[in-house]
């Protein structure tokens, strides 16, 4: 049975009939309690016991895990899902340590801020299904931002949050309105934006031969020829159009991946494609908005967690998984189960994948061949809001690629009230991208500073950035901060990241798996598999989730209906361009819009 997919203008409703599953729910729910299901004593282990082959073990509590418990508990399986650290994963916000005072909450503090673009399509659908205690879902946490900002050398730049088109829309139409989107004055040479503006067309118009066989294998900067153009045009073009859309470095990350999130944002900011709003942000930290209500939920549907369980080894008994090896505080134990999921991230599954599995799946060895960067969050508390922009915010030109969100002005509870000493307004949250470039101040990359540098060197970038930087972003005006914990060791030889982030490398698309393995009652669900959106977001892990799903439905031989699966927009009025340019990729000719400096495959 196929996986159900379905355009981003689909007039479907998300989700499915919960009444037609309360009684399985309920069955299912007296099934779990009369086999125990979850973590047995290895001597006790029974590989052969099924529940009709309905058990599922879920092994990752982030994104992509939480969203195989959904799509399956929904459909009355029988879920467990064991987590080593926190539920959310790399998703979650987190409390910064004894801030709260007064009967307030801590300061929250988060991995990086949440950002979820208009395009992302899969995890609106799953947050729509996640109700809240006083009425509405999920999804009604979502609030937009109305600008996207740069600040560049002291000098503002803005990129339209909405817009529209008009007339017919095409690649010249297109390109009208990115000229319009990037009004540069003399920053940049009209010549260099010309050429950028016109690459960007070349990868819309072309056909997705092209983009696989040749855009997949080039890196960003190189399709942009960033190395022969002036250093304005790398900062303010280059770095500020990939920070802003996907805080991605554009020497790593491949053209394919950028150009689709590129496109994605062009047509969500002229409202096409039935996108929401290109900016959105949480009206909450992450746990209150999304992760908490969606345990409280999952549980309601009969998911069990099991939290500070790691998985340490698959055993593989005729080609299939036979069982799991956990370790907690009180031991290793076994676990049983019809299915298995493997959710946690790429470095972490690659150490599992051991003789047996190779043996049984010998493609899974290429995700050895796959990257991971550091990208995380720092939080500079506030003393008073610090609106530097209604929407995110970008720093070209500065080092260590950071991008920030003031969340104050976006939450719905009054901050000073909520969280802290009572004398905190406002968080600026940021993301730090590259934290392997030398910083302004002390010369070394972020990985070399201790935690002090490292905020005296944020301080010092966004003051070269921000018009009156200084006088805007007094040390008087913060309070303290926070530094994301997955960060240890730095300004010491034993730096550490606990939690990386999957680069798109060129070529890396060869080397991620489906969702559904050659062995067949094992699955993946992190952002790593093979994903519609081809970026290593949220949205990435819940569709690869659904696509876990329903694969598990499948091979349960189950009846019920598959997760639905959102595929990004593409304009009909571009298909007999995109089917000409397949053409003419298979004759070995350039794009037909790639007239300056074009590219041969």
């Amino acid at each position: 049975m196929a996986d159900d997919v379905h355009s981003s203008n689909t007039s479907e409703q998300p989700g499915i009939d919960r009444r037609r599953f309360l009684g399985t729910l309920a069955a299912g729910a007296a099934v779990a309690g009369a086999a125990g299901f979850g973590i047995t004593p290895a001597a006790q282990a029974v590989p052969g016991a099924r529940s009709a082959g309905r058990r599922v073990a879920v092994f990752g509590g982030g994104m992509g895990g939480l969203t195989v418990a959904h799509e399956l508990a929904e459909r009355g399986y029988q879920v467990t899902v064991y987590e080593r650290k926190a539920w959310g994963g790399k998703c979650r916000s987190m409390p910064s340590p004894g801030t709260g005072t007064g009967g307030r909450l801590d300061l929250p503090g988060e991995h990086g801020f949440r950002f979820f673009p208009g395009f992302y399509q899969n995890l609106p659908d799953s947050m729509s299904r996640i109700p809240l205690p006083g009425g509405g879902t999920a999804r009604d946490n979502l609030v937009s931002g109305r600008e996207e900002v740069a600040f560049y050398k002291g000098i503002t730049l803005k990129l339209p949050a909405e817009g529209s088109i008009g007339g017919t829309l095409s690649p010249q139409s297109l390109l009208a309105f990115l000229q319009t989107a990037l009004q540069l004055g003399a920053l940049v040479p009209a010549h260099e934006v010309a050429y950028f503006l016109q690459k960007i067309i070349v990868f819309v118009t072309s056909g997705p031969k092209r983009r696989l066989g040749q855009w997949e294998k080039m890196s960003f900067a190189d399709f942009v020829r960033s190395s022969r153009m002036s250093q304005t045009y790398r900062d303010v073009l280059v770095d500020m159009f990939t920070s802003t859309l996907v805080a991605a470095k554009p020497d790593k990350a491949n053209t394919r991946t950028m150009g689709l999130m590129a496109e994605a944002w062009a047509y969500s900011t002229l409202g096409l494609g039935g996108y929401s709003p290109p900016d959105r942000l949480l009206n909450a930290p992450t746990n209150e908005a999304l992760i908490d209500p969606w345990l409280e939920h999952l549980r309601s549907l009969g998911v069990t967690f099991h939290l500070g369980a790691t998985l340490t080894d698959l055993q593989v008994s005729n080609r299939a998984i036979s069982g799991a090896r956990v370790t907690t505080a009180t031991g290793t134990s076994t676990v049983d189960a019809d299915h298995y999921v493997l959710a946690v991230p790429v470095e972490r599954a690659v150490p599992l994948l051991n003789a047996d599995i190779l043996a049984a799946d010998p493609s899974l060895a290429s995700l050895r061949k796959l990257t991971t960067d550091w990208m995380n969050g720092v939080m500079l508390y506030l003393k008073r809001p610090l609106n530097l922009s209604d929407g995110h915010v970008t720093y070209p030109g500065q080092p260590w690629a950071l991008t920030s969100i003031s969340q104050g002005q976006f939450w719905r509870k009054k901050f000073a009230d909520t969280y802290g000493d009572g004398t905190v307004q406002d968080c600026l949250s940021l993301d730090l991208s590259a934290w392997d470039k030398p910083g302004v101040l002390y010369g070394k990359p972020a990985k070399q500073c201790t935690p002090a540098e490292i905020i005296d060197e944020i301080k010092e970038q966004l003051r070269r950035s921000i018009p009156f930087g200084p006088a805007v972003l007094p040390d008087s005006l913060i309070h303290s901060h926070f530094i994301d914990p997955a960060i240890t060791g730095t300004g010491t030889p034993g730096a550490a990241n606990d939690e990386p982030l999957l680069i798109n490398t060129p070529g890396s698309w060869n080397y991620r798996p489906e969702a559904r393995t050659a062995i067949p009652n094992l699955y993946l669900a992190s952002d790593y598999v093979r994903a519609d959106i081809n970026l290593a977001t949220m949205e990435a892990a819940n569709e690869a989730g659904r696509k876990a799903a329903n694969a598990i439905i499948d091979n349960s031989g189950g009846s019920e209906p598959h997760a639905k699966l959102f595929t990004l927009y593409q304009p009909r009025e571009f298909a007999l361009i995109h089917a000409d340019d397949d053409l003419r990729y298979s004759l070995r000719l350039p794009n037909a819009y790639d007239i300056i400096d074009p590219f041969w495959p």
